[in-house]
């Protein structure tokens, strides 16, 4: 067996490949492109090493150099970085190939403990990789709301008061046809009443009514060139904002003809609360490979939801556990908090844990927790999810304890 540290750049990755005796069989560089991986491929056949007896270790999991590896029959392991970071010389000497090197001696001597990449099949890698991409539009979308709310305020305040939500199509379709002001007040009663109705508002003529009171009501004076300047930004963001909602929009429909057509829709869709964004997004996660956990415990390690021992002298306290899959973690997270208002036990075991005393998100990670031994179950025998079932295994679980 031969086991192969990779140091990855955007332009170029070093390569060190040693032998199980961890002897240098090889050191070199290959540029990011196809051209790249055809150049490794050949070194390997020149050294008389075939591609099922070499391992490669990486701190990626993700990335074109990566699915490309496994795709040419590579077997992969990502390596965290904080994990190689505690391995580095006292000295504190570092090259690209001093860091390759410290890859495949790591791999070389953990390579039974580690579980390689496996790619997912099309339809969940694309599944996966647009919930994320959604939840990245979703966070630009508050950004926008706040750099949106931060304009209006220096030049136009009256405007936050017109409608209850700032970032919704009305709001921002009649932030366009009036981007200040001195343009409504310039409009007749009748006008307003028109935009509202072409918005398809459910009572223009009330509406109408409050946003001419809201503006006849004495402002604080505001100069022509920052009115000018600053309603220019309003169109430019409400503009952008207006592109957002709609391609969320669009987004959320892939994603569900996507989900529909997944063997294991029927159980996540059965899942409380979790709704037309959570229920994929858990899917995607959480995968379909049935031998991909060993157990329980690694899906909730992966997930970030069980905590780690952290014991110093006669210190002991359990902590948050920070390496983990960040995107699966932050789901299971909003899944429980949704959960809270849709199931019963849920709800009062999120309020049992505020009573002795534990913060929100301590009770929320710890609610998530209980969430995936419950979706683990589900997804081992293909089950959906039913409240009487677990219920029952918790009230049998805890007359065994007793």
């Amino acid at each position: 067996m031969y086991f192969i540290g990779i140091d990855w750049a955007d332009e170029k990755h070093t390569i060190v490949i040693l032998s199980e005796s961890n002897k240098e069989v090889s050191a070199f560089e290959i540029p990011h492109s196809f051209d790249g991986i055809e150049h490794l491929k050949k070194r390997l056949k020149d050294l008389s090493i075939p591609v099922s007896n070499a391992l490669c270790f990486i701190e990626t999991s993700r990335g074109l150099l990566v699915s490309s590896l496994i795709q040419y029959g590579f077997t992969v392991y990502p390596l965290n970085p904080k994990v190689v970071d505690k391995h580095r010389k006292p000295s504190g000497a570092k090259t690209d190939f001093i860091d390759a090197r410290l890859l495949a001696d790591l791999g070389r001597k953990d390579h039974l403990s580690l579980r390689p990449l496996v790619l997912s099949d099309d339809l969940l890698q694309e599944l996966r990789l647009l919930t994320r991409d959604q939840e990245g539009l979703i966070h630009s979308q508050t950004r926008l709301t706040n750099q949106l709310i931060a304009s209006l305020k220096e030049y136009y305040p009256a405007a936050l008061k017109f409608f209850t939500r700032i970032g919704q199509l009305c709001t921002l379709k009649f932030l366009q046809t009036f981007p200040s002001i001195d343009s409504l007040r310039k409009a007749s009663r009748e006008d307003v009443v028109i935009v509202l109705k072409t918005l398809r508002h459910k009572d223009p003529e009330t509406k109408a009514n409050e946003i001419l009171e809201i503006i006849s009501q004495p402002q604080i004076p505001v100069s022509f060139a920052v009115s000018k300047a600053k309603s220019r930004f309003t169109k430019v963001l409400v503009k952008q904002f207006i592109v957002l909602i709609e391609e969320i929009a669009l987004y959320d429909k892939e994603i569900l003809s996507l989900f529909k057509q997944h063997k294991d829709y029927e159980i996540f869709k059965s899942l409380p609360g979790a709704g037309k964004r959570l229920a994929p997004k858990l899917l995607a996660e959480w995968g379909d490979e049935r031998t991909q956990y060993q157990s329980v415990a690694s899906v909730q390690a992966l997930a970030g939801t069980s905590p780690v021992a952290f014991q110093s002298g006669k210190y002991n306290k359990a902590r948050r556990r920070t390496s983990c899959v960040k995107p699966f973690r932050n789901a299971l997270h909003e899944f429980a908090w949704c959960s809270v208002r849709w199931e019963p036990w849920a709800k009062e075991y999120y309020y049992r844990k505020r009573k002795e005393g534990k913060s929100h998100h301590v009770a929320i990670r710890s609610l998530a927790n209980n969430w995936v031994r419950i979706i683990f179950a589900m997804w081992k025998t293909e089950e959906n999810y039913e409240p009487s079932v677990f219920l029952h295994a918790q009230k049998r679980h805890s007359q065994k304890v007793a």
